[in-house]
C-alpha cells in the first residue's frame, strides 16, 4: 500500500504547485488609453518593446480605450481586424493585425 500511496502524495503535490504557479497575483497593467495606437505605441515601441501581435493582443485584452472597459476589440475575427486596421498605423502588416486578432479571439 505504501508504494501506491507515494506516487499518489507526489501527484497531489505537483498539482497543488502547478495550480500555485498558475495564480499569478501581480496585478496587470490596465492603465486606460485615449486610442488604441496610444496603447500600442507605449507597448511595442515604448519601454516594454512588445513584438507587433503582443502588443495589440495586450492593448485589446488588458487596457481601457476611449472610456470602453477591457477588453475593446469585437470578438469576431473580420470585426477584430477592422478595427484594429481603422485604429492603428497604416504601416503595419495585415498579417500581424489578423494573427493579432486570431491570438485575441482564442484567449
Amino acid at each position: 500500500m505504501r508504494s501506491f500511496i507515494t506516487p499518489i502524495a507526489i501527484s497531489l503535490a505537483s498539482l497543488s504547485l502547478t495550480l500555485g504557479a498558475c495564480n499569478n497575483s501581480e496585478p496587470v497593467d490596465a492603465d486606460p488609453f485615449d486610442t488604441l495606437q496610444a496603447c500600442y505605441d507605449e507597448h511595442h515601441g515604448g519601454t516594454e518593446h512588445l513584438p507587433i501581435q503582443q502588443a495589440i493582443v495586450t492593448c485589446c485584452l488588458d487596457h481601457p480605450i476611449a472610456g470602453m472597459k477591457a477588453p475593446t476589440c469585437p470578438n469576431t475575427q473580420t470585426d477584430c481586424v477592422n478595427h484594429v486596421r481603422a485604429a492603428l498605423d497604416l504601416s503595419i502588416l495585415d498579417a500581424d493585425i489578423d494573427a493579432a486578432c486570431m491570438i485575441y479571439i482564442r484567449v
